[in-house]
């Protein structure tokens, strides 16, 4: 496209141009006002902040916890990717489903349920699980399907040619998976690793519920109990290099990786490895996860709900009330602000187009205690009328899962024809009316799909929730963290389960707009 040409639809290209400039800015303003925040300290106190021994505590507690848990899930995801692929099991469709379902429990769920359900009073006779080996547990369990879901799908379009040839030239079993299968693997262990970390370096919940200090713990502690907010600043900024490192580490590794095939034709379909007297372990393989993640958690769920107090049912449904009046706002928001993103991406694709999609993905992946500091920070700041307020949480909300509805919309948005927009424009129509007129009503799969899954991210939000929300302002997982906290396991179970159930939601959109788009 000329230069010319763009001038000339510039002005019918405002409507899109105009808010995925604000959005992209909502993105990454109060990240630039974050590290000014933690400039403004002096050099001697500066120096003391980066010196503490308790930076180097915290790295080395941080570097165990994400390295432990990418090993786990890997121990995990990768057996069990195998059997539902490459095996001649029966139900692998079931259990592929089962598998995924841990999905609908948020970290400071599981951990509420090892808490519960382990020492005096628990559910089983055992110790309880705290620290370290408490949040590797949990954080395995709940965050395996990532990797799951990637290496299946991988499993699923390996060419069995490959194997078969070095089988061929007299190469063993085992060496041929780690010379021909694991190399074709490494895409989606890559990215189902970047994933995976996110997930730990972000999560707030499980570390402090289980009493492990890793960064996100440590920048509440001193938030909001210390007051110490210069540090506090800093150590968000640490956090966030943790992630850079992490995103840049994963791009590097992709980048070296060339696995196409290049002779012709297409790939031949696996043949089922038969398991024979292997059977039943493998099936008890499949089920150890499914009973450790979701039976277990649910169980210890139900037993404690049924202990509930009666009489404070109306906290629950206040909590409820509270959760959708941020979730709801906040969901069509994010995909109001993902529509002139997707669009400009997929109709104009050009380098700052493609800029202004990668800051809509850039709230998701910085950790969510690091961005609602960075907007506490930016608002007292710049809006003070608007800090402490619901619109604040619904905004903050909205910038962190705009990523959640920009996947969707952006994948219906590429299944509309161009010729469509293209008639309307020779009728006369600008580019934003010839949108709203053609386009838009053809989106609705692709935004019902990510408002959904905002929505459900919103719901199980805690450290946006619980540092941003107004006084007073309880929705159920910070109730689910309040009762935690104080081990008020029978009166925190109702309003855990409520989430679990409103999480399956989210498990049951995925696999449906996997199938559709």
């Amino acid at each position: 496209m000329t230069s010319a040409r763009r001038l000339h639809q510039l002005p019918g290209l405002l409507p899109f141009l105009v808010p995925a400039l604000l959005t992209g800015g909502g993105v990454a303003l109060p990240l630039l006002y974050l590290a000014l925040r933690a400039l403004e300290a002096d050099p001697e106190t500066l120096r003391d902040i980066l010196l503490r021994p308790k930076n180097l505590e915290l790295v080395k507690n941080t570097l165990s916890l994400l390295l432990g848990v990418l090993l786990f899930t890997t121990l995990i995801a990768l057996p069990l990717a195998f059997l539902t692929t490459r095996t001649d099991l029966k139900g692998k469709r079931l259990f592929s489903i089962l598998l995924t379902l841990p999905l609908a429990i948020p970290g400071y769920v599981g951990a509420y349920v090892i808490l519960s359900a382990t020492g005096p009073g628990g559910v089983l006779p055992l110790p309880r699980l705290e620290g370290y080996w408490g949040a590797l547990l949990v954080l395995s369990l709940i965050t395996y399907p990532y990797l799951f879901l990637g290496l299946r799908a991988a499993f699923l379009g390996l060419d069995p040619s490959l194997e078969e040839a070095a089988r061929t030239l007299g190469v063993g079993p085992l060496r041929t998976f780690f010379q021909v299968v694991f190399p074709q693997l490494l895409p989606a262990l890559l990215s189902g690793y970047l994933v995976v970390g996110l997930h730990v370096l972000g999560d707030f919940g499980t570390v402090s519920l289980l009493r492990y200090e890793t960064f996100s713990y440590a920048i509440y502690l001193q938030y909001s109990a210390a007051f110490d907010r210069v540090y506090a600043a800093w150590l968000a900024l640490f956090l966030l290099l943790f992630t850079g490192g992490l995103l840049l580490l994963e791009g590097a590794f992709l980048r070296r990786l060339s696995l196409a095939r290049t002779g012709k034709g297409s790939g031949k379909k696996a043949r089922s490895v038969r398991l024979g007297r292997f059977t039943p372990w493998a099936y008890l393989l499949l089920l150890l996860p499914v009973l450790l993640a979701l039976v277990l958690p649910l169980y210890a769920l139900f037993h404690l709900a049924s202990r509930f107090p009666r009489e404070h049912l109306t906290g629950l449904w206040e909590a409820l009330s509270h959760s959708a009046m941020a979730a709801i706002p906040a969901s069509f928001l994010a995909v109001g602000m993902a529509l002139p993103i997707a669009y400009l991406a997929v109709r104009y694709p050009s380098p700052a187009s493609r800029f202004l999609e990668r800051l809509g993905y850039l709230g998701y992946t910085i950790p969510p205690l690091a961005f609602a500091l960075a907007w506490i920070f930016f608002s007292l700041k710049s809006l003070p009328f608007l800090y402490g307020t619901l619109p604040l949480l619904i905004l903050v909300l909205a910038f962190h899962f705009l990523a959640e509805g920009l996947g969707p919309v952006r994948a219906a948005l590429y299944q509309v024809p161009r010729r469509l927009e293209e008639a309307a424009r020779t009728l006369g129509d600008t580019p934003a009316r010839a949108f709203f007129r053609v386009t838009f009503p053809l989106l609705w799969r692709g935004a019902v799909a990510g408002g959904t899954l905002a929505f459900i991210g919103a719901v199980k939000e805690l450290p946006i929730t619980l540092l941003l929300a107004p006084m007073g302002y309880s929705t159920l997982s910070t109730r689910v963290f309040g009762y935690t906290q104080e081990a008020m396991f029978a009166e925190a179970a109702p309003f855990a389960l409520l989430i679990v159930l409103l999480s399956a939601a989210f498990v049951g959109v995925l696999l449906w707009s996997e199938r559709r788009f």
